[in-house]
């Protein structure tokens, strides 16, 4: 498996008078919808380029076929289809992310920050009544990211943020019990978390500095 910050070299980027630091490395920023974690995501991308890292921003479900499908007939639907069949779906997407973006990006060594992943699986269809360990075994291909970071946000506060934009799966219940499993990850030390509640610029700022330590250490 490639390891990200094994890939360390130096390459000139389009500006001469910039260097960019070729270091291949997975990160994914998890959190119930309407914590932010979009916004982050593409802050933290914005941020690292500057810094003159190779930055990318991925999301999942992915923009591949698998993940059309999802968007498409489990997202948008006025009922939740069956949550084994939702692990299935993002399962199956998650392995043709990996395979189809995620290594070659990090083959390229760039920096891959990917909105969503195997712990939102975890969160949002564990807390539909599905065992975890189920769910870890039918991800087994997920490779393991170097940094996984949550945005913890008080679910009234989200709820508020999505006012008519909420899915089948964002209910005040639900939200609160998919925060309950994020938390667990957070305890088995899977996920270090972040206060949510900041403001935008607090919040990108204490994710970049997480980040940079791991780059730079």
């Amino acid at each position: 498996m490639l390891s990200g910050f094994d890939m360390v070299s130096t390459w000139r980027a389009g500006n001469p008078m910039a260097e960019a630091r070729r270091i291949g490395a997975f990160i994914c920023i998890e959190g119930v919808d309407g914590c932010g974690k979009t916004t982050q995501a593409k802050i933290l991308v914005k941020n690292l380029r500057r810094r003159g890292f190779d930055a990318v921003y991925t999301t999942e479900p992915s923009v591949g076929k698998v993940g059309k499908l999802i968007r498409r007939f489990v997202l948008d639907r006025q009922r939740r289809v069956p949550a084994a069949l939702e692990a299935l779906l993002f399962a199956a997407d998650r392995v043709d992310h990996v395979q189809e973006e995620v290594k070659p990006l990090l083959k390229w060594g760039k920096i891959v920050v990917c909105d969503r992943y195997v712990y939102s699986s975890l969160a949002y269809q564990g807390a539909a009544g599905l065992d975890l360990g189920w769910i870890d075994r039918i991800n087994q291909f997920a490779m393991k990211p170097d940094l996984a970071l949550f945005l913890d946000v008080a679910p009234g506060r989200v709820i508020s943020r999505l006012k008519k934009k909420k899915s089948v799966m964002e209910t005040m219940r639900n939200l609160k019990e998919v925060r309950e499993v994020y938390l667990k990850l957070v305890q088995q030390q899977r996920l270090i978390t972040l206060n949510g509640n900041q403001s935008v610029e607090e919040v990108s700022k204490s994710i970049l500095k997480i980040v940079l330590g791991k780059l730079e250490a």
